[in-house]
């Protein structure tokens, strides 16, 4: 008799490979993010999804707070259509980031979710900032 783990076979070696490569293109880590934003990789747009009262209190450097429902397609148009947004809210706990890719990718524009958010970034021992607080007009 196999164990638990076993009971339901392993997916073959292609399946996987695709799976991990589709899971890859909806979501980044705090880690990715961090050292790209460290190595001055500008290649995305970093967007706290949280309410402008706790994106003063406490954000990641170099990002800039829009709540999903601000995401307009007039106020998304300040960016090139082609923009790599990554989303982030304040954890595992929080489903803003999936309601900013859902209303990102509604308005035709590419997204990745940072798994993890505020709590995931905290884990790893990065920084936070803080700063007056208002939202992206």
């Amino acid at each position: 008799m196999p164990s638990f783990v076993a009971e339901v076979p392993a997916a073959s070696p292609e399946a996987t490979a695709a799976y991990y490569a589709r899971k890859l293109a909806f979501e980044t880590d705090c880690w990715d993010v961090h050292a790209s934003l460290t190595a001055g990789h500008g290649d995305f747009v970093l967007l706290d999804v949280r309410s402008p009262t706790h994106y003063a209190a406490a954000h990641i450097p170099g990002a800039i707070n829009l709540p999903h429902g601000k995401m307009t397609a007039h106020h998304m148009s300040k960016w090139p259509a082609d923009t790599l947004f990554v989303v982030y809210c304040a954890g595992p706990h929080c489903n803003g980031t999936d309601k900013a890719a859902l209303r990102l990718a509604r308005l035709g524009l590419h997204v990745k979710v940072m798994i993890g958010g505020m709590t995931g970034w905290a884990d790893e021992g990065f920084s936070f900032e803080s700063s007056p607080a208002t939202a992206a007009a």
